[in-house]
């Protein structure tokens, strides 16, 4: 199974206590071990131990919760056996993760395992399941929350095309109705959904995301509504869903579309009357919960085609916003990219890239058919390669030889966007190769200091960004 529980949460106190909590890993994986306990120690006081290097040679496990990360089935272990040799008690919880769906399957005889993640998750995440797995109640803080009612800090963009689904997005954000977003994979469904909740009256509670694709088919209805012990086979332990988890907040349902005909029935009945059964229970729960749903799917020819239920269609299909691929709007490539890169400057603490108008036009000149998802990846490998503060187009790779844009707007339009685009990658990069010197920045550019001040303002460009003392 696999959720992702969105993070970003405003917390109203401190947890007082982190609980101890173990991650195995079945085989060394330095950088991703050191990574994924720095992040745990947020919330818990976490050890690591590899097994293939460490099996008896540390005393008994005394943690409250274990995290069992698996490796590639050639290298799997025995993890029954592997434990009890670490010395974990079999009555202690397990969270186990997952290469894969087939890898859920591990042979834990007499374990006590409460969770299954299956790759790729995010270690928020896991904390925020960890925590429902040991019964800690109320939200948690991360450092990475966007700025609340600021939609400039979660949407990056100013097309017309993406503007005019922005503005319907505030729009839709002042009140409480359900909302479905559409788009191709890689559009930025989840990044808009996140936009719809933090700048609503619920945004200082939690918004909880679910895959429904990465589900299997008998297990979703638990995982939204939860289940108590004994409900079906391997139910342990009684657990909260993920509709609960989103108490007065936000339930994000990606990949709607994924859901079988008998999920969709029992989603339908809660989106109606706003309440549902805990799995193995007869009592009634009230839910106070906003919905969001995203697919990338024609929902209207699925209902059609009788695959998607078309009175659920219809529920959801109240407020609607379809986002633009990336290749629809590539007047954002240049704002996007020098949102990315400074974002990976953050992320791996060092001086933000600057794009040159080679790398610029490259990526103009490719079609997306990742979208935003893929130019991030491109760019966050062009950063961690490359050896300078600037980035060329050979620094740029492309999976195929990019294609030549075809134009799909007026010649003075098109001619504006470009020109514009090529301003601020150009003064970019004489500021960048000249410190921040705006005099000596002009003297390259062959430009009066004051006409090239303007287009400093123009473009809205800090010089003393590119000054070396700002680097460190």
């Amino acid at each position: 199974m696999q959720s992702r529980l969105v993070p970003f949460q405003t917390p109203p106190s401190v947890e007082p206590r982190k609980p101890p909590v173990t991650v195995f890993f079945e085989q060394s994986e330095s950088t991703d071990c050191r990574d994924l306990i720095a992040h745990l120690n947020a919330a818990f006081t976490c050890s690591a131990r590899c097994l293939t290097s460490t099996l008896g040679a540390k005393p008994a496990c005394n943690a409250e919760l274990v995290i069992w990360k698996r490796a590639a089935a050639r290298n799997r272990l025995d993890p029954d056996v592997a434990m009890a040799m670490a010395g974990v008690p079999p009555a202690c919880p397990v969270i186990v993760i997952a290469e894969d769906t087939d890898a859920i399957e591990c042979d834990l005889h007499g374990r006590n395992v409460a969770d299954f993640v299956v790759r790729p998750y995010t270690s928020q995440e896991l904390i925020l399941r960890a925590r429902r797995v040991l019964g800690l109640t109320g939200p948690v803080a991360f450092a990475d929350r966007p700025a609340v009612g600021k939609i400039e800090s979660i949407v990056v963009g100013n097309s017309p095309i993406l503007t005019k689904e922005v503005e319907k997005l505030k729009r839709f954000a002042a009140c409480d109705a359900g909302v479905l977003i559409l788009g191709e994979t890689g559009t930025g469904k989840e990044v808009f959904a996140q936009a719809t909740h933090y700048l609503s009256s619920r945004a200082a509670r939690p918004m909880v995301a679910v895959n429904c694709g990465a589900v299997p088919a008998e297990l979703m209805e638990a995982e939204l509504f939860g289940h108590v012990k004994g409900a079906y086979t391997n139910a342990h332990m009684s657990r909260t869903g993920l509709v609960s988890e989103a108490q007065h907040g936000t339930l994000f349902l990606d990949d709607v579309d994924c859901l079988s005909l008998a999920a969709q029935a029992k989603l339908l009945r809660f989106l109606q009357e706003h309440e549902y059964r805990v799995v193995g229970s007869n009592a009634v729960q009230h839910a106070d919960v906003r919905v969001i749903a995203a697919s990338n799917r024609d929902l209207a020819a699925m209902a059609r085609q009788g695959t998607f239920r078309d009175d659920l269609f219809y529920r959801l299909n109240v407020l609607t916003i379809s986002l633009p691929p990336l290749r629809e709007h590539k007047e954002d490539i240049d704002a996007l990219s020098r949102h990315f890169l400074r974002q990976f400057a953050q992320r791996y603490q060092r001086p933000a890239c600057k794009l040159l108008p080679a790398a610029l036009l490259k990526l103009l000149g490719y079609d997306w058919p990742g979208n935003v998802r893929e130019l991030g990846h491109v760019l966050e490998r062009a950063a961690l390669l490359c050896m300078a503060c600037t980035l060329d187009a050979s620094d740029i790779d492309l999976p195929v030889p990019p294609q030549d844009p075809v134009p799909t707007e007026e010649f003075q339009a098109m001619k504006a966007r470009v020109v514009q685009s090529f301003e601020r990658t150009y003064i970019e990069s004489i500021l960048s190769s000249t410190h921040g010197n705006v005099t000596e920045a002009a003297r390259v550019a062959g430009k009066n200091r004051r006409a090239l001040f303007e287009l400093i303002r123009k473009h809205e460009i800090t010089p003393a960004s590119f000054r070396p003392a700002a680097n460190h």
